[in-house]
């Protein structure tokens, strides 16, 4: 395969972070396709942590090309605060090796203002977005009037774009009694940026061309989960992009046709953080140890993050929606020591029974789960580099999730460190 997409098949944080830094090292150029800085992802090379949230994870590899997709949009001073906390760390990121979509658009100080201004007029129906003003940047993008990279080369007219676009967002800020915002003062802030990133600034698609005609290995990297996608997750609480593997081929330019290899980053467990449907959800002794041993707190914002029990359905609806040919499957140690494992087979909904999780809001909030309960294992998974060092139920527990969603597992994590994999098929050779 010359091109692999990697997706995550549940609601985020699967630990896309660390596979796609283990894939980059096979990869000659790794793409970030959608999402803005809410999303994070935490590497650990050589004993060194990297937390990214913009720049692709290839970053922190020599010789890779970095590109930053037109269907990710881009805090600026977020995205100079994250070069030079990477540069600090000793990692060299330069035009020559971090390339900017001139189509990707820009999320602006009112974005976030915004942001929180919506949330505070939905009052307890909020969604419970991270408040970084991805929302907004998308909603200027496709009500077309966004600020994009190529505007920041044409400085007369940018200002001209600014009022326009604060005119729109500052009757919400009002709304919610919030000062507003002058395109002026978002003209100012922007200026000391725009030499330090023209540079970036290039037609990614047409460097993807290029590159696939050179043969090289293309990693596309998403981010979030597939059932926060806008369309397909659990609407209204999903992030404001499509997180389905298409979506790599329309943001950044690459037909169809090139989209190869799709892994699906898959936790053993689940999480999600914030609002929203969790119909396996443990509120209970058995969701805060799974939390406490998995360290599950968002790489971003800090939020601790909901826990329960694997849902097959949902991710047999991510493998089916995004084409996924196989799944990474990620902290199996954290379950080690559980007596019994309990994998959600169906739902039930008003006495119905369902094999995948319908659209509808109303039906979610009440779908309650169907369990397979498993036995456990007392021994430690944790470090295994093969499958003779698991212990024979979490094979059969592996084995299981396999034939539930209809998957098979290309990839097994076993701690957060990249030599801690287990290699079945190479997504790059496959």
């Amino acid at each position: 395969m010359q091109s692999v997409v990697v997706v995550g098949s549940q609601w985020g944080d699967e630990g896309k972070g660390k596979v796609v830094d283990w894939l980059s090292e096979r990869a000659d150029v790794i793409v970030r396709f959608q999402g803005g800085h809410n999303a994070g992802h935490t590497l650990v090379v050589d004993g060194v942590t990297y937390k990214l949230s913009l720049l692709p994870s290839g970053v922190v590899r020599g010789g890779k090309m970095s590109l930053i997709g037109n269907g990710v949009v881009v805090d600026p001073w977020a995205l100079v605060k994250e070069i030079d906390a990477i540069t600090a760390q000793g990692i060299s990121i330069t035009p020559e090796n971090l390339k900017i979509a001139e189509n990707a658009c820009l999320i602006l100080p009112i974005h976030p203002l915004r942001d929180a201004a919506g949330e505070a007029l939905r009052g307890e129906g909020k969604i419970g977005t991270t408040g970084r003003g991805i929302g907004p940047a998308y909603e200027d993008k496709v009500g077309r009037r966004a600020i994009r990279f190529c505007d920041l080369s044409d400085r007369a007219s940018l200002l001209q774009k600014l009022e326009a676009l604060v005119a729109h967002h500052n009757v919400m800020l009002r709304a919610a009694n919030v000062e507003e915002v002058t395109a002026q003062s978002i003209f100012e802030k922007l200026e000391p940026l725009i030499t330090r990133l023209t540079p970036h600034i290039a037609p990614v698609w047409r460097l993807l061309a290029d590159y696939r005609r050179q043969g090289k290995r293309i990693l596309f990297e998403g981010a979030q989960g597939i059932m926060l996608d806008v369309d397909h997750g659990t609407y209204p609480f999903v992030t404001s992009s499509n997180t389905v593997a298409g979506t790599a081929a329309a943001g950044s330019g690459s037909g169809p046709a090139h989209i190869g290899y799709t892994l699906g980053i898959t936790k053993a467990y689940t999480t999600r953080v914030g609002s929203g449907p969790f119909p396996t959800e443990l509120t209970n002794e058995i969701g805060e140890t799974l939390g406490k041993r998995g360290h599950e707190f968002g790489t971003v914002t800090g939020r601790k993050r909901r826990c329960g029990w694997f849902d097959a359905v949902m991710v047999r609806q991510a493998v089916t929606m995004s084409s996924i040919n196989g799944i990474a499957l990620t902290k199996v140690d954290v379950l080690d020591g559980l007596k019994e494992i309990s994998i959600c087979t169906g739902y039930t909904i008003d006495g119905k029974r369902y094999d995948y999780l319908p659209a509808s809001e109303a039906l979610q909030a009440k779908a309650t789960p169907i369990y397979e309960t498993m036995p456990g294992w007392s021994e430690s998974t944790q470090g295994a580099r093969s499958w003779a060092d698991l212990p024979a139920q979490a094979i059969k527990y592996v084995r299981r999730i396999e034939e539930l969603i209809g998957c098979p597992v290309a990839l097994l994590s076993t701690s957060p460190a990249r030599e801690d994999t287990i290699l079945v098929r190479d997504p790059f050779a496959a």
